[in-house]
């Protein structure tokens, strides 16, 4: 990775748009970003490993007010690291109860996925009517 990005080149490896990278800032999920000598931010590989991380948590549904109270401990320091085990094993543990309930949903449709299939090969001619409905 080079040293340091723009905003623009994060934004394109990120995904997220300069605005919302602003926006991220603003409200304390990342740190004031250092700046070139023109005032443009660049973005350390620092930045980017927080960041990424940042994704991983938006990914898994935690709230925006959780990310802030989880970057408020850290730039707290070492001293906070309990207190942010905690945070994540909380998290981590609805996730999982989440990840629970999307496998007893995705058997569910598979089973009725299965039981159509069944029908079809049943009834041949139910998929005929169905197709001529749909011209």
């Amino acid at each position: 990775m080079e040293s340091h990005l723009s905003i623009h080149q994060v934004a394109t490896r990120t995904g997220l748009t300069a605005y919302t990278l602003r926006y991220y800032e603003r409200i304390g999920l990342l740190a004031p970003v250092a700046r070139a000598a023109g005032g443009q931010r660049r973005y350390a590989a620092a930045d980017m490993d927080w960041l990424e991380f940042l994704l991983r948590l938006r990914a898994t549904g935690m709230s925006i007010q959780g990310m802030q109270v989880f970057a408020q401990l850290r730039s707290e320091g070492h001293t906070t690291a309990a207190a942010r085990r905690q945070m994540l094993e909380q998290h981590h543990a609805t996730v999982l109860a989440q990840i629970a309930s999307l496998q007893q949903s995705a058997q569910v449709l598979h089973q009725k996925i299965a039981h159509y299939r069944a029908v079809e090969r049943a009834h041949p001619q139910a998929d005929k009517t169905l197709k001529r409905k749909q011209l």
